[in-house]
């Protein structure tokens, strides 16, 4: 028993699942408690960034999916918004990859850092502006569309952003740059 101890201590890393455990719960409670895009979309951009760079993109992978549910589930977004939570996961993962890749690619770590962010916060911004020209038509009443398109354009491109600046502080507080 206590070899196979051994074996399990070496295999699994406790700090990471720690800092997996502490982030994605943020990830997880916060649409619950604040119902403020302006206040949860930077917050959470940060921790998927501070995934990324704590724990590793498989870890990064799994919050990217979990503040849609829960903000649908929380009341952040209503229901019948539900159609666009595939669309908001996966422009969650295409931020991650966007910056993962500039961060792993260009030499410079503050500079490949800025980089990604503001391309991975492109891409995500560009991702939701053409998924809502496709939902759109999903949704029934028009007015309803027009909020989508507005939530779903440059405030994602703004609160990426912001997201990246805060999470840029915390790792320098963390000495990761």
């Amino acid at each position: 028993m206590k070899n196979l101890q051994e074996k399990v201590t070496t295999l699994v890393d406790t700090r990471v699942i720690t800092k997996f455990l502490i982030l994605g719960s943020i990830a997880t409670v916060l649409p619950f408690l604040i119902h403020i895009q302006w206040f949860t979309g930077p917050i959470i951009n940060a921790i998927l960034i501070l995934t990324l760079f704590l724990v590793g993109i498989r870890s990064a992978f799994i919050v990217c999916l979990v503040p849609s549910l829960m903000a649908l589930s929380g009341g952040l977004l209503p229901a019948i918004l539900a159609p666009i939570i595939p669309f908001i996961m996966i422009s969650n993962v295409i931020f991650v990859l966007t910056i993962d890749y500039f961060y792993n690619n260009i030499k410079d770590i503050k500079k490949s850092y800025w980089i990604g962010i503001i391309a991975g916060a492109f891409l995500k911004f560009i991702f939701l502006l053409i998924s809502v020209e496709f939902i759109k038509n999903l949704l029934i009443k028009q007015e309803l569309a027009v909020k989508v398109a507005q939530i779903m354009s440059w405030p994602q491109f703004a609160t990426a952003i912001a997201g990246g600046m805060i999470a840029f502080v915390v790792l320098k507080f963390l000495k990761k740059f």
